[in-house]
């Protein structure tokens, strides 16, 4: 995540695939739950992450050969997992940074005439921020948690979609370059999405899930009261899968991710899900966020109950998920 200042305290924050059976339950008081008979694979979850903010990848600094790496990976995930390119190609070229740097974007267009013309947007930034100049021991910011976490969460989510093909809305996969250096990839894009007259619906993204929290909800989303997201989410997964956390609010972290590149420009639900709560980690952006840190049961399991929520985002006749 984008790094933030704090005076009191002095705090850092950036910030076997099967088929999909969808069942929706309606209860007494209308509140609709989606079941999801697809299952993610935690090796799947593992091997993703671990090559991600592995060493290899020298911490992913926008405009360095370590995130051209990460690059022609995630060109290569979108390709096996047949979700195409929504601009010329895979990569959305950064306008606003000196070196050649590049977003990496994906679409499954929706399976319904109409609603296709509506998009949800998952999104996830996989730069980091590179290497320490220092010497010392461990050079390598490998951001495992910032957020290669979320970039792993966004691809497993892709392949759900291009597997079930049960988005009746178009589903953009966003992966941005330029978070750290000021959410330079979200504001390079919007604007020419917005040249285009994009239809959004609404944008969910994901930030830092590499470790559970002690809390009785599964993750927090930034701007709270903002939109009824929240609400929705939880009705669709069944759970109490979105809380509040009064820290989010405290440190105005619906503006610190690419979420708000987004919501500034087309004024539509867009926040970002954390289960980064200021307690649970001690290595943000520090050498020590690295693979051997994150619990991969925990990944596996938030993406697992996210599932329904993102199925019923795509899917509903009319935008339930709406500004306040």
């Amino acid at each position: 995540m984008k790094k933030l200042y704090f005076l009191l305290p002095f705090v850092f924050l950036a910030c076997k695939s099967g088929t999909s059976t969808v069942n929706e339950k309606e209860s007494k008081t209308e509140t609709k739950s989606v079941e999801i008979s697809y299952k993610v694979e935690e090796s799947e979850v593992s091997d993703f992450l671990k090559y991600l903010s592995s060493d290899e990848l020298e911490g992913r600094d926008t405009g360095t050969k370590g995130i051209e790496k990460a690059a022609v990976f995630l060109e290569d995930f979108f390709k096996k997992n047949n979700v195409k390119p929504y601009f010329k190609t895979y990569r959305d070229t950064l306008t606003n940074f000196k070196l050649p740097a590049f977003n990496i974007v994906g679409v499954l267009e929706g399976t319904d005439p109409v609603l296709k013309n509506e998009y949800v947007v998952l999104s996830a930034h996989y730069d980091h921020i590179g290497i320490e100049k220092k010497q010392q021991p461990d050079q390598i910011y490998n951001g495992a948690n910032d957020d290669a976490s979320g970039v792993t969460a966004v691809a497993q989510m892709a392949k759900y979609f291009s597997k079930t093909k049960s988005n009746k809305r178009s589903i953009l996969f966003v992966f941005f370059a330029g978070e750290e250096k000021g959410l330079l990839g979200s504001k390079s894009m919007v604007q020419k999405l917005k040249a285009q007259n994009f239809n959004l619906y609404t944008q969910l993204n994901i930030e830092m899930i590499g470790v559970p929290m002690k809390r009785d909800y599964l993750a927090y989303i930034t701007g709270f009261d903002k939109s009824n997201m929240a609400e929705k989410i939880n009705e669709y997964t069944g759970k109490k899968t979105i809380g509040f956390l009064p820290k989010e609010a405290e440190y105005k972290l619906f503006y610190r991710s690419d979420n708000y590149s987004f919501y500034d420009v087309f004024k539509k639900p867009c926040q970002s899900l954390s289960t980064f709560d200021f307690e649970n980690f001690d290595f943000y952006h520090h050498v020590s966020d690295e693979f051997k840190v994150m619990d991969i049961p925990h990944i596996t399991n938030f993406i697992q109950e996210l599932l329904p929520a993102v199925t019923k985002i795509s899917t509903s006749p009319t935008q339930e998920i709406v500004m306040n």
